[in-house]
């Protein structure tokens, strides 16, 4: 379990550094000797500096190789988040590295606003919020600052660009878990 969390790591690192550097990994060494990178999977990357969000993108849904998604979601989150300013190579001293390994997601059933709150697990369950056009999700390490399912639930609404008051209409609500690992960029073994 320990070399999966180190790998994950260092092909997420690898992919940012390439933007800098004239970097290359060898895929198929990787593929044959870590067979899991070659199932589907879906993860979210997420950069901090210094205790900040600086990035953070994924998939709900696995769609793709494992090794495809973390470097794809590498390289939106470091560059391509629109949030955020792309990643400098000075940034990287201060980044810390988080890779999300998502369950699949399940469709929560409940019949009202309160029955909601009590299904939930906080600080377990990520969630999407989905309504017509509208979609939003959290992963379950939000629940570090917003520590209620009501708090985390009104957030979620809002993320999906909608009012807390959605929640009358039952949108559909699915859950998820996550593997999280996290390490400071610079302590991140190179591949």
């Amino acid at each position: 379990r320990q070399m999966l969390d180190s790998i994950l790591l260092s092909i997420a690192k690898a992919a940012i550094i390439s933007k800098f550097k004239d970097y290359r990994f060898d895929k198929a060494k990787l593929l044959l000797e870590y067979p899991y990178l070659d199932k589907n999977g879906a993860v979210f990357v997420t950069l901090n500096q210094n205790e900040n969000l600086r990035g953070c993108v994924g998939s709900l849904q696995e769609h793709r190789k494992l090794f495809d998604d973390i470097v794809n979601n590498a390289l939106l989150a470091g560059f391509h988040d629109s949030r955020f300013n792309p990643l400098s190579e000075d940034d990287l001293e201060s980044l810390t590295l988080e890779v999300s390994l998502l369950s699949p997601s399940k469709k929560l059933e409940y019949n009202h606003f309160d029955d909601l709150k009590k299904k939930i697990i906080p600080f377990e369950d990520g969630l999407i919020l989905k309504y017509k056009q509208h979609s939003g999700t959290f992963l379950p390490q939000v629940w570090e600052q917003l520590t209620t399912p009501e708090l985390f639930l009104n957030h979620l609404a809002q993320k999906a660009g909608l009012k807390p008051d959605i929640y009358d209409f039952n949108p559909e609500i699915y859950r998820y878990k996550v593997e999280k690992i996290s390490k400071r960029f610079n302590e991140i073994l190179p591949l």
